[in-house]
């Protein structure tokens, strides 16, 4: 039997869903899913951008219960140190650190404007100036992480900030975002993992919709 619970919205909508199960993924944690309902006023809430605080995903370990998916990516690594959630050079884990908090905290044009919708494909979307400064900050990101660190992920080897950033690929890809060379090999990269071919199989097999996330652009 799992030790660990993570408890999950919608896997269509929910991009903070995703990065927490991806970390647990990663890490290697034994855990078993439980499904909030995306009618709960609190998960739709945190879907629909209009909570304050981030609660979904959750994390239960040993009795320890952890929301907030930086908290849930840093428990992560202290009790499993050695599965790669964080770079293992000092200067490397800073700038690790770094991004996902940038993540965590920014890019709310972007979020706003290019919604996580796993199922839909809006092909010549356009988009508003201010997410455009997102993407740009993104694609910057990702271009020095893979120049600095040599690929084939934003550190090398996958870590927390691919979990993070992973996304931002899909709403890249529902959206048709024009990407360089490089970004689009790295969005590739991370749609083909074997967990987001899990992940994206899952969401289209969903029933629930929300109306407000499924307007047409």
């Amino acid at each position: 039997m799992a030790k660990a619970t993570l408890s999950i919205s919608s896997k269509n909508y929910s991009s903070w869903s995703l990065r927490g199960w991806l970390l647990a993924k990663f890490s290697g944690l034994e855990f078993e899913e439980q499904a909030v309902a995306p009618d709960d006023a609190d998960a739709r809430k945190e879907l629909l951008l209009l909570s304050p605080s981030i609660l979904v995903p959750c994390l239960t370990c040993e009795g320890i219960k952890v929301w907030d998916t930086l908290a849930i990516a840093e428990f992560l690594h202290e009790i499993r140190p050695n599965s790669g959630l964080l770079p293992e050079e000092r200067a490397a884990r800073a700038h690790c650190r770094a991004i996902c908090g940038e993540m965590h905290s920014g890019f709310s044009s972007l979020r706003a404007a290019l919604p996580m919708n796993l199922k839909a494909h809006f092909p010549g979307h356009k988009i508003w100036a201010r997410a455009v400064g997102d993407i740009d900050r993104i694609t910057t990101i990702w271009r020095e992480c893979l120049s600095t660190y040599g690929g084939p992920f934003l550190f090398g080897q996958r870590c927390m900030a691919d979990a993070m950033y992973a996304p931002v690929v899909t709403r890249f890809t529902t959206y048709d975002v024009n990407l360089d060379t490089q970004c689009a090999a790295y969005a590739a990269r991370i749609m083909a993992m074997p967990e987001m071919i899990e992940w994206i199989e899952a969401a289209r097999n969903e029933a629930e919709e929300i109306d407000e996330l499924d307007m047409e652009f």
